[in-house]
């Protein structure tokens, strides 16, 4: 056996291109076409098949299928007012797939947003009225119900599993061809696109219509529900997005419990963590969470988290990138006792936290910009050093921003300028050193070696960031 042959044999991967069509013969009557009605509404002119600008818009992110007329279907004359009374329209179509026999059915919540009827139909021909259990606009998955026995259904595969370059399919219905396949490769595991969700990237051609649709590996197991697309023309591109089944199936697991999904939340603002940030505050890598705004009366707030921390593990899992975060609190029962580990001043500490499910985010005000006055002499050589004139914070400044300390940026000029500082930010660390006020923020200067770059932490409005500055020659 050939040395190729031989390592293919021991992988499991296929020699040569594939022949897709016992697999489609296999999956493709599970895979389902779902168009949806809307009720006509009062004073509302038109006529179907037009798309605005916002459904335009949305047409442009992820797949929308609702610009094409469906067979069938009564074009309402253009001018003509509408009535709740008349019949429904259709508003859009997608693609689904069928979970198990007795009738539950996956997709994407953005397909039956806004749809007063959603309509199932098999490659049989068969039409199903069904029922929307349940739908996540933060994964953008749903699940339906249609009253059928003996159904064809998909097996779930594990996308955890999948490997770059493994083949894979798409069927659908893009355009309202249904069940339209098409094959390519699994370009990436974990792109991250959205809050909640690191994606699955393909090259499979994907298509307005497509949503919903399932992504399926050469042993006929579904490993991603098609979602978005990376297009300027709203048509396929070679990149195309999967939200991973593990996922999926965490999410529909509580809507067909509940109808609704709970996620939990500790109440904070983060960012990425820089390699200059993380060699300034005396990390061996960048990795973690940079904590830039702690909701107030939050979970954090009450566990004493601070703008500034990085967050490096939560309950014992280490946080590579800051977006491994929110999907661990998401996933994480409410009210659960755990732990989070934060990197603070140079030393690792560890805070018992509780998450709770939030359901808004409170805002910070901006900071004003109140002056006092400072020591002539010192103020000037910090004008020098960093191009900086700062002032002490008012009582009622650091009451609207939750502020103990801090100090207002009042001038910015030379490096700190160069960094990206401006008038009215707010400093609330040099070097890991809290600034208490603006006499503690210049003696910190004067022990500043000029020769090395100096971590500044910066309020902005809501946001805190970490920005180093580089001083001038002294």
């Amino acid at each position: 056996m050939a040395p190729a042959q031989a390592a293919a044999a021991a992988t499991g991967a296929v020699v040569g291109l594939p022949n897709f069509a016992d697999l489609v013969d296999q999956v493709g009557p599970a895979v389902v076409n779902i168009r949806t009605l809307e009720r006509p509404k009062s004073g509302r002119m038109g006529a179907q098949g037009q798309i605005g600008e916002e459904e335009m818009q949305e047409f442009l992110r992820r797949f929308f299928g609702g610009s094409l007329p469906q067979p069938g279907g009564k074009a309402v004359p253009r001018g003509r007012r509408q009535t709740p009374s008349e019949e429904p329209v259709p508003r859009g179509v997608g693609s689904g797939f069928i979970l198990s026999a007795d009738g539950y059915v996956m997709t994407n919540a953005h397909v039956i947003d806004g749809a007063d009827e959603v309509l199932v139909t098999l490659t049989d021909k068969r039409e199903f009225k069904a029922r929307v259990l349940g739908a996540d606009a933060s994964t953008d998955v749903a699940v339906l119900k249609i009253d059928g026995t003996d159904l064809p259904f998909l097996t779930l595969g594990s996308s955890d599993k999948i490997r770059v370059g493994e083949w894979v399919i798409a069927i659908g219905s893009p355009f309202n061809l249904e069940n339209t396949v098409t094959a390519g490769i699994i370009s990436a595991k974990q792109r991250d696109t959205g809050e909640y969700l690191a994606l699955i990237q393909s090259d499979v051609a994907v298509n307005p219509g497509n949503s919903g649709g399932p992504l399926i590996n050469m042993r006929g197991e579904v490993i991603g529900i098609n979602s978005q697309i990376a297009t300027l023309s709203g048509g396929y591109n070679g990149i195309s997005f999967a939200i991973p089944i593990d996922e999926a199936v965490r999410v529909s697991e509580q809507i067909k419990k509940s109808g609704k999904v709970t996620r939990g939340r500790m109440g904070v603002k983060i960012a990425e963590v820089s390699k200059e940030v993380a060699e300034s505050l005396g990390l061996k890598s960048a990795q973690g969470a940079l904590v830039s705004q702690v909701e107030s009366a939050s979970p954090a707030d009450k566990a004493g988290v601070k703008p500034g921390d990085i967050i490096l593990k939560f309950n014992g899992t280490t946080i590579k990138r800051s977006s491994d975060l929110p999907r661990l609190v998401g996933s994480t029962p409410l009210d659960a006792k755990l732990t989070i580990t934060l990197w603070r001043q140079g030393k690792q500490i560890e805070l018992p936290i509780s998450v709770a499910d939030l359901d808004g985010e409170k805002q910070v005000k901006a900071a004003g910009k109140a002056r006092s006055k400072d020591d002539a002499q010192a103020d000037k050589a910090a004008a020098h050093l960093l191009g900086l004139r700062v002032s002490d914070l008012g009582a009622e400044q650091k009451k609207e921003l939750r502020l103990a300390a801090g100090v207002l940026v009042d001038a910015v000029d030379g490096p700190a300028a160069d960094a990206g500082l401006e008038e009215g930010d707010v400093l609330l660390q040099v070097n890991n050193t809290e600034i208490r006020d603006s006499r503690q923020f210049h003696a910190v200067l004067a022990k500043l070696d000029g020769k090395k770059p100096v971590l500044l932490l910066v309020r902005r409005g809501e946001q805190s960031q970490f920005i180093p500055v580089r001083p001038a020659v002294k």
